[in-house]
């Protein structure tokens, strides 16, 4: 949290019950919470500081920010490859992506366990690379609060607007 820029807005794609809408917001950022279902959310949705979006990220028009920018962008235990390039532009300068998911291996762990809901070895480095730089990543089998393979890193976002624009 000490990377994210003071006083950012703080993206929670896929924010399901709201962990980290809760933590971010308790810590004083504006946060917007974005799930197919906020009413999850509970009581979150109705605090000053958090901005509720109910969305079909996946849906045709799956980006709801288009000319919007964020100082961080959270994503956890969620992936639709089509956002990829989305999180990256979404990104003010100086701003902070902090992604974790399943990866290939949570097979043997259960579910998720389609391709299509699991990272590659080394998928979200391909993904920021030569974008924005990483600050620490891991692949790995975690065991808290379940047993499962995940992917997660935080990257910052140290170029220019003009250069990162979604293909």
């Amino acid at each position: 949290m000490h990377l994210v820029p003071t006083g950012a807005d703080v993206l929670d794609l896929a924010c399901g019950t709201g962990r980290h809408t809760a933590l971010f917001s308790a810590s004083g950022f504006k946060v917007i919470a974005v799930d197919r279902d906020v009413s999850q959310l509970g009581s979150l949705s109705e605090r000053k500081d958090v901005e509720a979006h109910q969305v079909d990220l996946e849906g045709e028009a799956s980006w709801p920010f288009p000319n919007r920018t964020f100082g961080a962008i959270i994503v956890t235990n969620y992936l639709h490859r089509p956002l990829f390039a989305h999180l990256i532009c979404g990104l003010k300068p100086g701003g902070v992506l902090i992604y974790e998911t399943f990866a290939v291996g949570n097979e043997q762990f259960g579910k998720p366990s389609n391709p299509d809901f699991l990272l590659e070895p080394g998928e979200l480095m391909d993904v920021v690379a030569g974008k924005l730089a990483v600050v620490a990543y891991e692949h790995g089998v975690i065991h808290d609060p379940r047993s499962a393979v995940v992917q997660r890193i935080c990257a910052i976002n140290r170029l220019e607007p003009a250069v990162l624009q979604p293909h």
